[in-house]
Order: structure tokens, then sequence, then C-alpha cells
């Protein structure tokens, strides 16, 4: 892009439906895309293995929210054996640290001993979630991170997750693929909505859960609650 573009641009973008990529993390290019065919995961309809229930019910994981949001971005950015190349260059990791920063991209990390084995960010504009990218390096660690981001999403009021497109990963969950004008529709419906992805800072397993528990953090028994209410 040669114009200047900056969170403000980037807010526009995701509210026209299109959003950013690069071609590779070395290339300082960043150019908008907009898919003919988009992937959404329907909040209403999560699906959870029973392996992954027992791992988010075993609270494994601490679970935080934003407290790394642009080491979240660098390790997403890292190659790794099923992804040797990714497409989150430095602009773009400067782009949405900068949005984090006014309070519209979020991370959702999952930590274990001490350090950060997993975890996703994305983008939240009014009533839809944009995920961007997930990394893992411990098993199910990005998985349980999604868990919780879809049980936040339900308790704050969101109404679309945008997943970009359709993946292998993502099928498992129940991700749908969808034409370019029912995302449009959708997108249109939620920027009506006034949704609230909840508070900034650490968010612990151990602390009380229950409906509360969006400012006292949540135990895997209430995140498998949450994303199973039906609205």
């Amino acid at each position: 892009m040669s114009r200047v573009f900056g969170p403000k641009e980037l807010l526009d973008c995701y509210r026209r439906g299109v959003f950013p990529m690069a071609d590779d993390r070395d290339d300082p290019r960043i150019f908008l895309v907009d898919p003919d065919l988009r992937g959404v995961l329907p909040l209403d309809r999560f699906h959870v293995s029973k392996s992954l229930r027992k791992m988010i019910r075993k609270d494994v994981f601490e679970i935080r929210i934003n407290t790394a949001f642009s080491r979240v971005m660098e390790l997403c950015a890292e190659a790794a054996p099923d992804r040797p190349s990714t497409w989150i260059n430095a602009p773009i990791l400067n782009l949405y640290s900068a949005l984090h920063r006014l309070g519209h991209a979020h991370s959702v990390e999952s930590w274990l001993n001490g350090e950060l084995v997993g975890g996703l960010y994305g983008v939240s504009l009014r009533g839809a979630f944009f995920g961007e990218s997930m990394f893992s390096r411990a098993t199910d660690a990005s998985k349980v991170a999604l868990a919780h981001l879809v049980a936040r999403l339900k308790y704050g009021g969101f109404v679309l997750l945008d997943t970009q497109f359709v993946t292998e990963h993502l099928l498992g969950f129940g991700v749908e693929e969808i034409e370019r004008q029912e995302f449009t529709r959708r997108l249109e419906t939620a920027l009506k909505i006034e949704a609230q992805f909840g508070v900034s800072g650490r968010v612990s397993v151990s602390a009380a859960g229950g409906a509360s528990g969006v400012a006292a953090g949540w135990t895997g028994a209430d995140v498998l609650q949450l994303i199973t209410q039906t609205s």
C-alpha cells in the first residue's frame, strides 16, 4: 500500500469486510483481501470434541487476555513444521499492535508453567470479531484458547466470528463457508450491535466463575457451560 495506512483505516477496512495480508513475513508490502467465499464460525453451534472438552475442564492452561499481544503475533508469525511460511510481516505486526493499544485488537493466551505456549489474536468491532491467526507450542493450547474466545464472545453479545478462510483445523469446530454477499449481510447486522469483549488484563482460571467471571476469570467448566448454551 502506498498511501498512509493506520489503525483508523484498518478499522474502516473491517467495516467493509476486507482485511490486509502480505505475501510473506519478509515482504514489507501489504494488500487487501476480499474473498469470494468467507469462513465463519457460528457461535451458537461451536463444536467441541470429547477429548478437547476434557482438556478444557482440567484447566491445564492458565488463560490470560491481552497480557502479551505483540508476543502472540510474533509467535503466530514464526514458521512451524506444518506452516513453513507466514504472512505476518513487520508492518502488519506494528499496525495491529497500534490497534491493540486502542482497544480493538485482542489476544487470548494459553500459558503453561509461566510460558506462553498457545494463543490467538483478532479484531473486535461492535458485534463482530475477526479472527486473524493462532499458534500452538503445546497440545491443544490454541484449541483451548479458541474455546475461551468463543465463550467470551457469547457472553459479550457478539453475533459474528469471522475466520476469513476455511481450514482443516477449523472444520472440526463447525466452521462454515459462505458467499461474500451473505457475509456482508451478517456483517451489517453485527455492526448494529453494541458488544463488549470484556476487561483487559490477566484472567485467572482459578478464580470463581459464573456469569460474573468476565471480570474475575473463568474456569474450564464455566467456559464449557457458556459455549454449549444456545441463544
